[in-house]
């Protein structure tokens, strides 16, 4: 097998499910495990401050060969998956000389990743494709990225004739639930640039991403048996369902925007009678309108308080990351070189706006101007999800190139 191809199905057979609501960092024992995994990977790959601290976070240096001091670059990918669908037993199939059509999915033959709803697979024939089974997500968020940094460091040591300056590598945790970059401790890893390794097809460079933050709407209710419930009982369950069906059915949700829209977005709920919890997503390119977002949630939950007493409606906000634009405007080259670091690539960059987040705008945040590079990330988070070995070797070239042109610059 491909050695990128092998090392990414390695990494995805991993269990690092991120858990929402968890008292430990990482959330997930999976996390720990693939991060020993990664260290066990880099010690033999010759690096000799490799280290996993005690929130999980990999660390590691390639030493620059230039005799000038650069720059130092970071490279990051997070280590967990998505709490949305469970990466449990991931079984990767390998489509050698994609044919260009439907895939059906083994285990779920209901599960099909169509032409139609992806267009962009009309540019993949004749390519290797992994997908799952149908019965799991495939990880290649973040795997993809981590595989694609693992297999340039490999490139970059094996071949020292290469200039580039110094290089950290950071695999971070619990991204998907808003945590990755928490305990990084940013002058350790002692970046003046980094580029996260978390994005879609080919091309794609994103300096810009949503704003965004967590609510969670608490109902309480009334709870009694219910032989003797009549005007008596107030079940929140039911409440959450009519507060869900009040939200705007257009225009403020994820099936229903695109492009530089925001949306509202519940995506867990967990609950009783006495009381039930729905997990919102909040997300705009505009941070203001986050507020309004929140005032909506407000106004519903009050409406619910007046209609079905004694119910009480609680709304919790959280902060998660905040759009990375005005961030890079700190070092203008972080984007300038990406673009470049395409084009000596062979590709043809694409400025996107992303309409999610990276721990790269938790960092940007943080002074650490970061973009987000593309590694092959199709359909995240879904039974539907997949990748291809080409995105993944067109990324090692970026982060080769992307190597060369910083290690030109003289830091300071």
């Amino acid at each position: 097998m491909n050695p990128l191809l092998e090392r990414f199905c390695r990494y995805v057979r991993i269990d690092t499910q991120a858990v929402e609501g968890a008292e430990t960092f990482p959330s997930s024992q999976g996390q720990l495990d693939l991060g020993r995994l990664l260290v066990q990977e880099l010690l033999d790959l010759g690096l000799d401050d490799v280290v996993q601290d005690d929130w999980g976070i990999v660390m590691a240096t390639i030493p620059a060969t230039v005799p000038h001091a650069a720059p130092v670059m970071a490279w990051f990918a997070h280590m967990d998956t998505s709490p949305e669908t469970t990466g449990a037993n991931v079984d990767p199939q390998i489509i050698e000389n994609y044919n260009g059509r439907d895939i059906v999915l083994p285990k779920d033959p209901t599960k099909v990743i169509t032409v139609d709803a992806n267009p962009e697979l009309a540019n993949y024939a004749g390519c290797t494709l992994v997908t799952t089974d149908g019965t799991t997500l495939l990880g290649a968020d973040n795997k993809s990225g981590i595989a694609v940094i693992m297999e340039a460091a490999d490139f970059l040591l094996k071949n020292r004739d290469i200039p580039h300056g110094p290089i950290r590598i950071c695999f971070t945790c619990d991204e998907e639930i808003g945590k990755g970059p928490e305990h990084v401790d940013l002058e350790r890893l002692g970046a003046h640039v980094g580029y996260t390794l978390d994005g879609a097809g080919q091309g794609e460079i994103e300096g810009a991403t949503f704003s965004a933050d967590k609510a969670t709407i608490t109902i309480t209710g009334v709870n009694i048996h219910p032989s003797i419930a009549k005007g008596r009982m107030v079940n929140a369950i039911r409440l959450a369902g009519i507060f869900l069906d009040r939200l705007p059915k257009s225009g403020l949700s994820p099936e229903t925007t695109s492009g530089l829209e925001g949306f509202v977005h519940p995506y867990t709920i967990e609950g009783g009678v006495a009381k039930t919890s729905i997990h919102v997503l909040l997300r705009d390119f505009e941070t203001a309108k986050l507020d309004e977002q929140e005032k909506l949630l407000s106004a519903i939950g009050r409406q619910l308080e007046e209609e079905f007493p004694p119910a009480k409606v609680e709304i919790s906000r959280r902060k998660q990351y905040r759009n990375m634009a005005d961030g890079m405007k700190k070092d203008p080259r972080a984007m300038l070189f990406a673009e470049q670091a395409m084009k000596q690539a062979g590709l043809s960059p694409r400025f996107v706006s992303l309409r999610g987040g990276t721990d790269g705008a938790q960092f940007t945040e943080r002074g650490l101007p970061t973009p987000n590079l593309s590694t092959g990330e199709h359909n995240p988070h879904s039974p539907l999800e997949w990748t291809s070995l080409e995105d993944m070797q067109a990324a090692v070239k970026v982060l080769v190139e992307l190597a060369k042109i910083w290690g030109a610059e003289k830091a300071g």
